[in-house]
């Protein structure tokens, strides 16, 4: 018997699993019939457990006792990964933190095989880290040491687009020059790619993989910019202090504005600088809020909302954030155009890095006869409208959203390890 092996994609906001069986590649259920996970840790102080995915969000929720960490692979590369954060009596480092979400990814691959796994392919994106080679290189090695703490043995890597293409390979029929857009929660991944049915079955498809290209720009970055503009002028973000002299000091604002910093606002340190803040304000209500939110640890909670706006913006023209809280509830409403707006630069960003990996293969625009998108952000009506702006002869294939680069993971394991 083969030994077993897998396709892991750890993604930013979801992860998922995939496996062959009879010879055909499927998503392992992860949470119930659920085949994505939240990448979501919840550690219940109450009773000492761990909760991953739903479940965590959902105990954070109900305001069990406990600390919330999301959107833990945006620490990778980072100084961040080098940090330790509090769990009741503990200090624990980030990358012990992402080790124990891959050990649960593991426990339901093991348990979906029915025997222990050793060997798995790990989606990684273009660059994890831009413009600095050796902090994306450093930020592969983190993961890789993480998976290999859960006794993975054999490890190998493959961009994101280039699981999502082989994915997409599966439909076609014909010779295809694809362009792969995988526009996930942390960074924005582009491949172009020979696909045919002829070419599936070879093992080096090297030749056939004309550019790749990724920019660290995602669905939390979006997050974070809707809000900076909307949320946190409301709790004191961008006002003045009495004397009128200058703003109030950014940091705190932003760390809350961001998801993979909020738990930084969770210390002694960070409380006695916000009554002082608190006191230095010219509208120290609107700070009241603020310490509020972290008084109660509802950073987390707050960042939801700002993502189901986003989200709720797919499709409507407005949407509505309110939070409750001990004074007077925080309300914010914007539109789909504030949103685009707000959006714009980093949409132009992700937009050039395309035009730039249609140069590094050396092809005209009208040479690319399909678009494969997956990636939650290419739900974002302005950001599918840019990219697809620039291949306007190709034909648009939907993918699975937040699968395809499990799919793809797991045909490439089968590739790789046989």
């Amino acid at each position: 018997m083969r030994p077993a092996s897998g396709g892991i994609d750890f993604g930013t906001s979801n992860s998922t699993v995939g496996v062959m069986e009879h010879g055909k590649p499927r998503l392992v259920p992860l949470e119930g019939d659920h085949l994505t996970l939240p990448s979501a840790l919840f550690f219940n102080f109450e009773d000492d457990s761990v909760a991953v995915g739903r479940q965590a969000v959902g105990q954070y929720a109900d305001s069990v006792e406990g600390r919330l960490l999301r959107a833990l692979k945006s620490v990778l590369g980072s100084s961040l990964i080098h940090e330790k954060t509090r769990i009741k009596q503990r200090s624990m480092p980030f990358s012990d933190i992402i080790g124990l979400f891959i050990a649960r990814l593991k426990a339901r691959l093991e348990a979906h095989q029915g025997l222990a796994v050793e060997q798995v392919v790990l989606g990684r994106p273009v660059q994890f880290v831009d413009g600095d080679a050796e902090a994306d290189a450093a930020a592969q090695d983190q993961l890789e040491r993480a998976a290999r703490a859960q006794n993975f043995r054999h490890i190998e890597f493959q961009y994101e687009p280039i699981a999502a293409a082989l994915d997409y390979e599966q439909q076609v029929t014909r010779e295809e020059l694809a362009l792969i857009v995988d526009m996930g929660g942390g960074t924005s991944d582009f491949s172009i790619v020979r696909v045919s049915p002829d070419r599936a079955g070879k093992a080096d498809r090297r030749d056939d993989i004309l550019a790749n290209n990724g920019v660290h720009i995602g669905g939390t970055d979006f997050d974070r910019l809707l809000s900076i503009a909307y949320v946190m002028p409301g709790l004191g973000y961008l006002t003045q202090t009495r004397d009128g002299k200058r703003n109030l000091p950014a940091g705190y604002f932003i760390d809350m504005a961001t998801w993979h910093r909020i738990h930084r606002l969770y210390t002694p340190k960070a409380m006695i600088d916000l009554r002082q803040i608190r006191y230095e304000a010219a509208e120290p209500d609107r700070v009241d809020r603020f310490i509020d939110v972290v008084e109660h640890r509802l950073g987390h909670l707050l960042a939801t909302h700002v993502e189901r706006a986003k989200i709720e913006l797919t499709n409507a023209q407005q949407a509505q954030i309110r939070l409750d809280l001990t004074d007077a509830p925080l309300d914010v409403a914007f539109t789909r155009q504030q949103l685009e707006e707000t959006l714009q630069t980093e949409v132009e960003r992700v937009t050039e890095t395309v035009r730039q990996t249609l140069r590094s293969a050396g092809v005209a625009p009208d040479a690319i006869t399909a678009v494969f998108l997956t990636g939650g952000s290419t739900a974002i009506p302005l950001a599918r409208r840019s990219v697809l702006s620039l291949v306007p002869q190709a034909s648009v294939v939907q993918g699975d959203a937040f699968g395809s680069v499990g799919i793809g993971l797991a045909l490439d394991a089968q590739r790789k390890f046989g």
